[in-house]
């Protein structure tokens, strides 16, 4: 009898170090957004994003999106989308590529706030 419970023990500690383990992975890959921490970090986006009506002209005459008000996991997983090649636009790539996950959900948080 001492035998089954002690397998059912183990099988449950199992269980519970897997779950805490794919909880805590998910946690790191999906950090949480904080508007006024992208303070810091908007000197890059703010060229480009904070001037209405503003066209890029590298590579080509590109209108730059309003991302102000955007919803955040979508900002989130944009930036993610040009720093792993997904999406294609060089200076795009090029500042995504030099933020952390961090840095992305701030900035999208920030963005997302704004009307």
């Amino acid at each position: 009898m001492l035998h089954k419970k002690s397998n059912r023990l183990f099988t449950a500690l199992g269980a519970a170090t897997v779950i805490l383990f794919i909880t805590s992975a998910h946690a790191e890959e999906t950090p949480t957004g904080d508007a006024r921490a992208a303070a810091d970090k908007l000197s890059m986006c703010i060229g480009c994003h904070g001037i209405k009506g503003y066209k890029s002209s590298f590579p080509q005459v590109y209108h730059v999106p309003k991302i102000a008000g955007q919803n955040a996991e979508y900002l989130a997983a944009a930036l993610k989308e040009y720093a792993d090649g997904s999406r294609s636009f060089p200076t795009m790539q090029a500042v995504a590529q030099s933020l952390t996950p961090q840095d992305m959900a701030d900035l999208a948080a920030y963005y997302s706030s704004l009307r």
